[in-house]
């Protein structure tokens, strides 16, 4: 049996404003081209399918129109849970009628094991894979909130709700695996951070929990399971050295910090030996280039593009000595007539006057919402004593705004 795994689309994303529906609906079709190619018979899509709890109608389209086309194969599954960017409602609502073309969605938790357990079966009917479809984690998920819980008791909790939950669901397949009297392989699926994950700067990658992240160890997987599916960290990458424990990365870059990232999905082909791990690279579908330095060397490298033909979608960060107010101006002229198209342009010397109090050029694309809760508790001269605190509530609040299923009711 053949699986395919996946996560992190953000369907839906821009970047800086720029829709991207078109890079999306490259990547679909290859990824639809690879699965019919390839054979597979098992996809699993690990969390954030769209980017927003309210996905627009066109990344709705893409979707469906792509679920469509994978499910033509009657033996073929598609497995996709829920990320913390998803609405649990929104991909929960159509899940019975999925279900008629073997595409299974598990958008929450459940008290219950079996409601996040599958046993996929073959083209002869025959069960082939037990999955553990193990959704993105709420805090009200897995965690009993107590009045005066310390930050430090609070991940201890959620840590240790989401080992549990985990334990739960794996002991059911266990007892599922001994019913079907087959030695079928344990798949389990997640979406959190594990400790040692690597992020970069500009990912996007948004915090699940308060605190360091609630980032968990390899060892909250029980030893039952033959592969771990896991999203959130847009890096493909190894969890504690493990081929068998593995975030596949988003198929794009969500920013310009991602741009040279080579990304991936992965193949996992069970046999009767240990399975077989293959990375597969995505191709790029859209070139992000940033360009720093002085006006000299930003003006080469946009002279070094247009001579290459490129349609490179562009991040300038202006580095010289002097401020260079019409910045702006130069780039438009200097990418007149050509296929680069400019995203972003931050005046480094401008921020740094701002930090320093002597100028305000900075603007909003600057900063994430807890650069902004700092500045405020800067400009309030709030004593360093208290400051801990104080952001550690704002991050609660920021995890409770972001856990809202706005679509619900």
């Amino acid at each position: 049996m053949k699986l395919l795994h996946t996560s992190d689309w953000h369907l839906g994303r821009a970047l800086y404003n720029r829709k991207r529906y078109d890079e999306y609906e490259a990547f679909l079709n290859w990824l639809a081209d690879l699965i019919e190619r390839e054979n597979i018979d098992v996809l699993l899509v690990a969390g954030d399918v769209f980017d927003s709890s309210t996905p627009s109608n066109r990344a709705q389209e893409l979707y469906y129109r792509f679920l469509c086309r994978v499910a033509a194969s009657a033996k073929r599954h598609v497995v996709i849970t829920a990320g913390n960017h998803d609405s649990p409602t929104f991909l929960n609502a159509p899940k019975e009628l999925l279900k008629f073309l073997n595409v299974h969605v598990v958008g929450c938790a459940s008290d219950s094991p079996e409601d996040e357990l599958l046993v996929l079966s073959g083209a002869d009917s025959d069960p082939q894979l037990l999955v553990c479809a193990i959704p993105y984690l709420r805090d009200r998920d897995i965690r009993m909130a107590e009045a005066g819980e310390s930050v430090e008791d609070k991940e201890r909790k959620i840590i240790e709700g989401i080992r549990l939950h985990y334990r739960s669901v794996c002991r059911a397949a266990e007892e599922k695996r001994a019913l079907i009297k087959k030695d079928i392989p344990i798949v389990a699926m997640g979406h959190l951070f594990a400790a040692g994950g690597q992020t970069v700067e500009d990912d996007g990658v948004r915090e699940l929990y308060i605190g360091s992240l609630a980032q968990v160890k390899r060892d909250i997987f029980p030893e039952c399971i033959d592969y771990v599916a896991l999203g959130h960290l847009h890096i493909a990458q190894r969890v504690g050295g493990s081929d068998f424990v593995r975030y596949s990365g988003s198929p794009l870059p969500i920013g310009f910090g991602e741009a040279q990232q080579e990304k991936s999905v992965v193949m996992v082909e069970f046999s009767n030996d240990a399975p077989a791990v293959v990375k597969i690279p995505i191709p790029r579908f859209q070139e992000l280039r940033t360009l720093r330095g002085d006006w000299q060397s930003i003006a080469r490298g946009i002279e070094e593009l247009k001579s290459n033909g490129s349609k490179a979608w562009l991040e300038i960060i202006y580095e010289g000595d002097e401020i260079a107010g019409s910045v702006r101006e130069h780039l438009n002229d200097a990418i007149a007539g050509t296929g680069l198209e400019i995203l972003r342009v931050k005046n480094n010397r401008v921020l740094e006057r701002a930090l320093h109090g002597s100028d305000v050029g900075e603007t909003l694309d600057d900063l994430d919402v807890t650069d902004v809760f700092q500045r405020c508790l800067d400009a309030h001269q709030i004593p360093e004593g208290q400051r801990t605190v104080l952001l550690n509530t704002y991050q609660e609040v920021l995890v409770s705004i972001n856990e809202q299923d706005l679509i619900a009711e």
